[in-house]
């Protein structure tokens, strides 16, 4: 997966230009693109993307493919037209495992939120995993879920260290009600300057995972992270 400020920063320079809010690509009828990192690692399994219209946004889907028949296997769960923002394959990220049992996969669901899908791949099948989420384990609240907290950004980075085991890195720059979340959040986030009503925090935090045997993901101790102008 591409470094968190480097994906931060094309994230805030695509949304800064209207001409280049998506990316979008009109797709032949059996037109099945690999998207980048799409090809497992054994050569037989890639993820490969697929939509109808002009944008190519219309039933989008990304497809788990066998290989090299790229013969398709399956839909990936959570991945569809009203939880994407770009079409254009090369939008979407995948990191395989080494041993090509897990894949995770990334793109962009609002401008500047990037959502991070992991599945657990046994043979011909894709299953989807309830995911790590570091504000969560820290918090006991899910970004999304509680109206009092307002999204302006959340870009996962998310590389595997071995077959089970990753490194996480997630930042996030949010607007809150109740200032004092941050009492909860400690040293992994700062507020920043905001005209506006509520506690604009900025979050970001690392830690190691292992993907256990019953699909479970165990994650370690998030610690601080680097914050946008951080050397």
């Amino acid at each position: 997966m591409p470094d968190r400020r480097a994906v931060l920063a094309l994230l805030l320079a695509v949304a800064a230009s209207p001409a280049l809010a998506t990316a979008e690509h009109k797709y032949g009828k059996r037109e099945y693109p690999i998207i980048q990192g799409g090809k497992a690692p054994n050569g037989k399994l890639s993820v490969a993307a697929h939509g109808e219209g002009d944008a190519g946004s219309e039933n989008f889907r990304l497809s788990l493919m066998a290989e090299p028949a790229h013969r398709k296997l399956m839909t990936l769960p959570n991945v569809k037209d009203d939880n994407i923002l770009d079409s254009a394959p090369d939008a979407f990220h995948a990191a395989w495992s080494a041993d090509s049992r897990f894949v995770a996969v990334s793109f962009r669901s609002e401008r500047h939120v990037v959502t991070l899908n992991i599945y657990d791949i046994n043979g011909t099948r894709a299953k989807l995993l309830d995911g790590p989420d570091l504000f969560r384990d820290v918090t006991g609240r899910s970004v999304g879920r509680d109206h009092d907290l307002d999204v302006r950004s959340s870009v996962p980075d998310f590389t595997w260290a071995a077959p089970r085991r990753f490194h996480l890195t997630e930042y996030r720059v949010l607007v809150a009600d109740d200032a004092r979340l941050l009492d909860k959040l400690g040293p992994l986030a700062r507020t920043l300057k905001y005209d506006g009503d509520g506690t604009m925090i900025e979050f970001s935090a690392v830690a190691d995972g292992e993907l256990l045997p019953d699909g479970r993901i165990r994650m370690g101790k998030p610690t601080p992270g680097k914050f946008v102008d951080s050397p």
